[in-house]
C-alpha cells in the first residue's frame, strides 16, 4: 500500500535587500513578490524608496520553475520564476514559507534594533496570502501590513489568527482595473474583516494587477520623518 510521509529538511534561500542595516534607520519593509517573479526583479519596483533610512529586504519563495517552454529542448534561455505554494501538499508549503520568514525575520533584526524601526509588511498578488498567513501565525510582528493585488486567503482563520492583524495598521490596495481583485472580492474581505473587528484602509488608484509606482510612494511617505 502506497503511503505519503513527510520529512523536514534543511534547504538555502535567496533574498535580495537594498540599503544599509549599519545606517540610520528609520523603516525595515518585507516585500513579498506574487507568482511567478523572482525577488531581485520584484525588488526594482521599491528602488525609488531607498532613501538612506529605510532597509527593504525581498525574500524568494522556496519553488522555482521555468515559465517559458523549452526551446530546441532545452530550458537554457526560458525565464524563471517562483511559487510560494501550490495546492500540491499545500500545508506543509505554508508550514515551510512561515518557518522561513520568520527565520529571515530574526536574522536581520539581529543586525537592526527592532525597537528603534517600524517594520512594515508588503505583499503583492499571491505574496498577499503569504504575508497574511505568515503574520498572523508565524513569530514575527509587524506595524503595517499591506494587501496589494489580492486578498486574506480564504482559509485563515481570523477568529483564530486575527489577533496579530488587530495589533497592526492594514491597508489594502488594489487597482480600479485589476482583474485578480474584484470590487465584489473587497466587499467580502471589508464584510469579514469587520465580523472579526479587524480594521482596515482601502487605497484605489487607476490601473491594473501591478505595483504602480506614485501609489507606493504616496503610502511610504505617510509615514515619512
Amino acid at each position: 500500500m502506497m503511503r505519503e510521509h513527510h520529512l523536514p529538511v534543511s534547504r538555502t534561500a535567496r533574498y535580495y535587500a537594498l540599503g544599509d542595516p549599519r545606517g540610520p534607520l528609520r523603516e525595515v519593509w518585507f516585500v513579498c513578490h506574487g507568482y511567478g517573479q523572482l525577488a531581485a526583479r520584484f525588488l526594482r519596483h521599491f528602488e525609488t524608496l531607498d532613501t538612506g533610512d529605510r532597509l527593504i529586504i525581498a525574500p524568494e519563495a522556496l519553488s522555482r520553475f521555468y515559465i517559458e517552454p523549452a526551446s530546441g529542448g532545452t530550458h537554457a534561455h526560458a525565464a524563471v520564476g517562483a511559487s510560494w505554494m501550490t495546492r500540491e501538499d499545500r500545508l506543509s508549503e505554508i508550514d515551510d514559507y512561515i518557518r522561513y520568514l520568520d527565520a529571515l525575520y530574526a536574522q536581520v533584526f539581529q543586525e537592526v534594533p527592532r525597537d528603534a524601526v517600524r517594520v512594515v509588511v508588503l505583499g503583492f498578488s499571491q505574496g498577499v496570502a503569504t504575508v497574511s498567513r505568515w503574520l498572523a501565525r508565524g513569530t514575527s510582528r509587524a506595524d503595517r501590513l499591506v494587501l496589494w493585488g489580492s486578498v486574506l486567503p480564504h482559509d485563515l482563520d481570523l477568529e483564530t489568527n486575527g489577533a496579530a492583524l488587530r495589533r497592526l495598521e492594514l491597508v489594502v490596495v488594489a487597482g480600479e482595473h485589476d482583474e485578480l481583485t474584484t470590487p465584489a472580492m473587497l466587499a467580502e474581505q471589508a464584510e469579514r474583516l469587520a465580523r472579526s473587528e479587524i480594521a482596515h484602509r482601502l487605497v484605489r488608484y487607476a490601473g491594473g494587477h501591478r505595483i504602480e509606482r506614485d501609489t507606493l510612494a504616496a503610502l511610504a511617505a505617510e509615514h515619512g520623518a
